[in-house]
């Protein structure tokens, strides 16, 4: 019987957490010539970029050309971040094809990492907290039945240090009771690691703590950034620790670039890397509706257009050759380099004069049983268990 994973999601953030940090003179046509490679691989959810001050983000300034310019798929949902009402204004005019009420639940959050967000937003945490009180009338006055919790940098952050389990529990308990004292029940949880704090045994022990503490929590989000190469094993984690009654949804961005100006590392942020994550879940049984072929062509767009390899894996290396069409030709020669490693989809031409050492052609008996339609293994049967060349214990 196969295991059951929760219900999953996920948001390509490529075009904007991507996008930031990167040189603001990229053209106008290579982000929409981007977008709309994007929107052909069978991702459902994609943001485009961010409505804000190009004073702090140049290279967002020509947003409105880009929502002008590209060409919406049918059954892609269309967001853009923006972060003040000025930047809602300006994205509502472009509804559609952008979809500006998401449809998410109201909820409290609170960045623990008060200095990241003095950079980020010029906004302190005592000015998150202050914008609580208008946050839960409004739900009120909305007649909201479902509401959500929330902290960012729940695992630590650059400018403060390791932030224990029990820190982001309290954070969390004190917006649970105001929402109690509302009268609107808690179903959500937002967790943002916005400077690649999470470690997968950290992020378990968060969510068993919470899932203790409030079982009817079973809306998840993350936003996790892969700083110390470990947001894909977190994201394992997330989905094996949690169940099929619960929802996650993750994002992350393609190539896994991206970073924020603010929190120290630059592009040395990075994110979880959407074709890495989608070949994994792919792997577990998890149907993406990506068309990884399509996805790992827009990696290899987006790393021409910035002008440098990107830091994903599946990119260069390619899926796990599972179906028969897909192995490898067993008398290739050499692969060496990351160009002749890309005949995963340019074919046999990629990897032409190179060095063939082998005096005779390469054959193999379980791959001529793969070529018949057969297993190379059989699990339980007699192959090659009961091969005469197989050694056999005596008892």
């Amino acid at each position: 019987m196969s295991r059951k994973y929760p219900k999953f999601s996920y948001t390509e953030e490529g075009m904007r957490e991507g996008m930031q940090i990167e040189d603001a003179n990229i053209s106008v046509e290579d982000k929409v010539r981007l977008l709309d490679a994007l929107s052909e691989t069978g991702l459902k959810n994609i943001v485009i970029g961010s409505f804000v001050s190009p004073r702090y983000t140049p290279q967002m300034a020509r947003m409105d050309e880009i929502v002008q310019k590209f060409h919406p798929k049918k059954g892609v949902t269309y967001t853009a971040l923006a972060l003040n009402e000025r930047g809602v204004e300006r994205a509502r005019a472009y509804s559609p094809p952008l979809t500006i009420d998401s449809g998410n639940n109201p909820s409290l959050n609170l960045p623990l990492d008060d200095i990241f967000n003095r950079r980020n937003s010029n906004r302190s945490q005592m000015d998150a907290v202050a914008g609580w009180p208008k946050t839960i009338a409004m739900a009120q006055e909305r007649g909201v039945k479902e509401v959500g919790i929330g902290a960012g940098h729940p695992w630590g952050g650059n400018f403060i240090g390791r932030i224990p389990v029990e820190v982001t529990m309290k954070m969390l308990e004190l917006q649970h009771k105001l929402w109690d004292e509302a009268g609107i029940k808690v179903t959500g949880c937002s967790l943002g690691d916005t400077m690649g704090w999470n470690m997968p045994h950290l992020v378990k022990e968060t969510l068993v703590n919470i899932k203790d503490r409030w079982p009817e929590i079973t809306k998840w989000g993350f936003h996790l950034h892969n700083a110390r190469g470990t947001a894909l094993a977190t994201g394992f984690t997330i989905l094996d620790t949690l169940t099929e009654e619960d929802s996650v949804h993750l994002d992350g961005t393609i190539g896994g670039f991206g970073g924020c100006p603010y929190g120290g590392h630059g592009r040395a942020t990075g994110m979880m890397p959407t074709e890495d994550l989608m070949n994994m879940l792919e792997e577990m049984g998890i149907d993406t509706g990506v068309d990884l072929k399509k996805l790992i062509e827009a990696v290899w767009m987006c790393e021409e257009i910035v002008g440098r390899p990107l830091m994903g894996h599946v990119s260069k290396a390619g899926p796990s050759p599972s179906k028969l069409k897909d192995l490898f030709n067993p008398n290739m020669p050499f692969v060496e380099t990351m160009e002749q490693a890309k005949h995963f989809i340019t074919g046999p031409k990629a990897y032409e004069g190179g060095v063939y050492p082998w005096r005779e052609a390469i054959t193999s008996p379980y791959r001529d049983r793969l070529e018949k339609g057969l297993p190379a293994y059989e699990a339980d049967g007699d192959w090659p268990w009961k091969a005469d060349w197989f050694p056999k214990p005596s008892k």
